[in-house]
């Protein structure tokens, strides 16, 4: 019988480059510059939030307090989770005094709150979602955060935040984080889609893999199937076509960063499309669908409306709302052709009325 000592594998191997979060940013700059430097200490705060909020739900179960809904509504009318605030006080808390941002905004928060000591040097916005998929915390299945970062336009300090209504070609960076097994962080600032792997020995996010690409094609198809009699005729069709075609699996967990961070390794596409009394649909532009179609295409993959590239909508509002069609470039362009081919029909019917 073999050892059981020989039989242990090493815990940690040493043979493979033990990168940090904080030295990999610094990294994709070609120099020190301010902005590297301030982009290296945003990244190093978001991390610490992922520190908190991670401990905070892997001991939620044994915490007074941790669980259930507060009884309010956010200013989409949904309501809020103990664990929506907690984690968006934790960003609020990391980046107050940091001296790093000027303004945060949050989809639980009806306007940006504002950090006017940091205004004069902290010339950046961070826009997030605290908790996504905040209905699987009482059940103790994966959530994530969502956070974008864009550059600060403008002297002014107007609520309405004007110069955020831009499309999300003017993102500087973006990322998720997943609690899941282990707690990961996937980032990007415009060059390629980096994860990395939080040990709790170190207290350190590690790198785990650079420069991921979504495969060109994937059997997953990822939506919520229970909303199939509210869509428009277009996606029922798509949803059709996989049912008669070998090769699709149909994988939904509830919480939007699980089924993308499944998508950006695997290939497929997630979809969360509008409804024919909402066709806006549910995903907030500035705080969770942008954000990852930025990590899409910067991972060679594609994110869409439907209708258009995502990254070239333009918001009318704070909290605008799209359709989500996202992962990879054949999938989601497959889902596309299904929309454009239903248009045309309903056109050609109309025009013979």
């Amino acid at each position: 019988m073999e050892n059981l000592d020989q039989a242990v594998i090493p815990e940690f191997s040493l043979d493979r480059d033990c990168q940090t979060l904080s030295q990999h940013v610094l990294q994709q700059f070609s120099d020190f510059t301010t902005q590297a430097q301030d982009i290296s200490a945003i990244m190093n705060r978001i991390a610490l939030a992922a520190k908190l909020v991670s401990r905070r739900l892997s001991r939620a179960g044994l915490m007074a307090g941790a669980l259930g809904f507060t009884g309010e509504t956010n200013v989409q009318g949904e309501s809020v989770k103990k664990m929506d605030i907690y984690a968006n006080d934790v960003f609020i808390s990391v980046f107050k005094r940091s001296g790093l941002v000027c303004r945060l905004a949050s989809e639980e928060m009806e306007k940006p709150y504002y950090i006017p000591e940091n205004c004069p040097v902290g010339r950046y916005t961070l826009l997030y979602d605290p908790i996504d998929g905040s209905s699987n915390v009482d059940i103790n299945l994966n959530v994530g955060s969502i956070f974008s970062l864009r550059q600060q336009e403008g002297d002014d300090l107007d609520e309405k935040a004007q110069d955020l209504l831009q499309n999300g070609d003017r993102q500087i960076g973006a990322g998720y984080i997943l609690y899941g097994p282990s707690t990961v962080l996937v980032y990007t600032v415009g060059k390629g889609v980096h994860s990395f792997v939080l040990d709790p020995s170190l207290g350190e996010f590690i790198l785990a893999e650079e420069n991921i690409n979504i495969p060109n094609h994937g059997p997953v198809y990822s939506l919520n199937e229970g909303n199939y009699w509210q869509w428009d005729e277009s996606i029922r069709d798509y949803i059709r076509y996989v049912h008669r075609h070998e090769g699709y699996t149909a994988r939904y967990s509830g919480a939007l960063v699980g089924d993308f961070h499944r998508i950006l390794l695997q290939g497929g596409v997630f979809l969360y499309p509008g409804t024919v009394e909402k066709p806006e649909g549910k995903l907030r532009l500035l705080y969770e669908s942008a954000p990852l179609a930025f990590l899409a295409e910067q991972a060679g993959g594609a994110a869409s409306t439907g209708t258009q590239r995502l990254l070239s909508y333009v918001p009318q509002e704070l909290h605008q709302r799209t359709p989500l069609v996202i992962g990879s470039t054949k999938d989601v362009q497959l889902v596309e052709s299904f929309i454009q081919e239903r248009a045309r029909h309903d056109a050609e019917e109309k025009a013979l009325v």
